[in-house]
């Protein structure tokens, strides 16, 4: 079941959080739920798409905000449902009343916190009908990301 809103509940945090921990490289994990919390305190009017399991658990989040008057997109799935076509669903709900969404790709193998490889999902956008802004990147201690754009 796929759920929008606003604002999500400490619950709802935890688990996302979780996911996020799990699923993105070791550089970008949150120490804590307050780490959570600051990172969606920075987003501008974000909206918050979370699709649910039979049993109620998060498995997959995303979220629209406002960054730089452009439109702009996080998104992160559970590797339990990864190939089943749900993160392309995911996203094509996020287009659905948008002309134009934008996100930072990491394009770049990185460490994850339990030792395994990311791997950039750069060509899953691309297979999505995003287009790459290789001009423009973001580079820090973090993380290396390329910009990406969707246009309706």
């Amino acid at each position: 079941m796929l759920l929008t809103k606003t604002s999500l509940t400490n619950s709802e945090k935890t688990q996302i959080s979780g996911i996020w921990n799990n699923e993105y490289p070791e550089s970008l994990n949150f120490i804590d739920s307050n780490g959570f919390d600051n990172y969606l305190a920075g987003l501008s009017d974000p909206v918050h798409y979370l699709l649910e399991g039979e049993n109620g658990e998060i498995l997959a989040w995303a979220c629209k905000f406002i960054r730089d008057n452009e439109k702009w997109f996080a998104i992160i799935i559970d590797k339990k449902i990864h190939g089943q076509g749900k993160g392309t669903a995911l996203l094509n709900s996020l287009k659905e009343d948008e002309t134009v969404l934008t996100a930072w790709v990491i394009d770049k193998e990185a460490v994850k916190l339990n030792g395994e490889i990311y791997k950039s999902p750069l060509n899953f956008y691309l297979k999505n009908g995003f287009l790459l802004c290789p001009e423009i990147r973001l580079e820090n201690e973090k993380m290396s990301a390329v910009k990406i754009t969707w246009k309706k």
